[in-house]
This record gives structure tokens, C-alpha cells and sequence, in this order.
């Protein structure tokens, strides 16, 4: 399916699933805002980086505006609704302060692989355990995604918008699962290396080598 819906391009990733709470303050998207609010209609977020609009983005729908400012700023939440594919970006749109592009929307395997993701929510919560953070994923584990645990893995930006880029659950998994592998790898060096320097100054108790 094709069809044409307002961009809000911005420096992070969304996923499909994801609630997202947003403070609106640029005249063009309190417009696009107010516009989609009132009509029930879902606007896209594509991530930008260095000046620059990603192929990919996510479309997501206003579950509530929190709160009006006086200046007509705006509180928002926010959620994930599907992937899809810039085909063509509209800048400029009669009496709009904001622009729009055509998409269409790839399939996208979301189906949930339970032997992957618990290997991999071990190594998760293997991290979070290391760097002293706790985290609820609000879901039993059985109905967690690829999606649902990308934002708490330690992926950059880059990163995140690469996985967005992946249309089978299975290859998600498996970047995710590569990328706990290098952190956590990084991350036991640095404590090893944490060890080391509490250790000097100390008076330590070690056998002597045998010549």
C-alpha cells in the first residue's frame, strides 16, 4: 500500500509498539499536530542525521495531547504503529507549515522466536547487572520483541536506525544478540580494569613463582 502522510523528521529512532511522550514548540509541528489530533490521522517520524532524511521511518498515532502552553506549545504522547519506506519526500505542501512524503509500507516479520529471546534477554539483563540498572520491560518475557528491548542494549542511534532497517524479527535478534556480545565483552574489561586499580596501594597476599 502507498499512500501519502506528514513527516516529522527528528534525531531518534521509533519502533513499532513504542510510547513515545513529545514536547511540540516549532509553529510547522504544533500545526501537523493540531492537524492530526483533529482529524485521527497517524504522521511519520524519519530519523535525520547529518542534514540528511533516512529511507525509513515509523508511523505513529496521538494517543492524547497532555497539555496545552499558553504559546501554543504542546505536550504529546505518542505511539509506534508500523514501519514504512519514503518513496518521495514532499517539502513543500500548500498551506502547510510542515512537509509530507509518499511511503508505502514493507512487510515485516514481527512473528515473537522464544528460544532467541531468552538467550538474548540473558545476556540483557547480564548488562544491566554489570552497569547497576534495573529495568521493566512492562511485558511477561515470552511476549517481549526485538523492539521492545532495543532502546536498553546500548545500540547508538546509528545503530537503532540500522536495526529499523532489518524487516525479519530473527535478523533483529541476531544484530541484537552480536551487539551484547561486544558490550558485554567491554564492559567485563572495564570492571576487570576497575579491579586492578583498587588493588594498587593495597597490601596483597601472592605466592611466589617457582624457578
Amino acid at each position: 500500500m502507498t499512500n501519502f502522510i506528514p513527516i516529522f523528521p527528528l534525531n531518534i529512532v521509533v519502533y513499532p509498539g513504542e510510547k513515545l511522550n513529545l514536547h511540540i514548540f516549532e509553529p510547522r509541528y504544533k500545526q501537523l499536530i493540531t492537524e492530526c489530533f483533529a482529524e485521527a490521522k497517524p504522521f511519520g517520524i524519519i530519523y535525520a542525521s547529518d542534514n540528511k532524511i533516512n529511507d525509513y521511518g515509523t508511523l505513529v498515532n496521538i494517543n492524547k495531547i497532555a497539555a496545552v502552553y499558553e504559546d501554543g506549545k504542546m505536550d504529546i504522547s505518542t505511539l509506534g504503529s508500523r514501519i514504512f519506506v519514503v518513496l518521495e519526500i514532499i517539502k513543500s505542501l500548500p498551506n502547510k507549515l510542515y512537509s509530507g512524503a509518499i511511503v508505502n509500507y514493507p512487510d515485516n516479520a514481527e512473528y515473537i522466536n522464544l528460544k532467541m529471546m531468552s538467550k538474548i534477554l540473558k545476556d540483557v539483563r547480564q548488562l544491566h547487572q554489570l552497569l547497576n540498572l534495573t529495568k521493566d520491560f512492562k511485558k511477561p518475557d515470552e511476549e517481549l520483541t526485538s523492539y521492545d528491548i532495543a532502546h536498553h542494549v546500548g545500540l547508538s542511534v546509528k545503530e537503532e536506525y540500522e536495526l529499523l532497517e532489518l524487516l525479519q524479527e530473527s535478523q533483529r535478534l541476531e544484530y541484537i544478540r552480536r551487539h551484547l556480545a561486544k558490550t558485554i565483552k567491554v564492559v567485563l574489561g572495564v570492571e576487570n580494569l576497575k579491579d586492578k586499580i583498587k588493588l594498587n596501594g593495597h597490601f596483597r597476599e601472592l605466592e611466589g613463582f617457582n624457578f
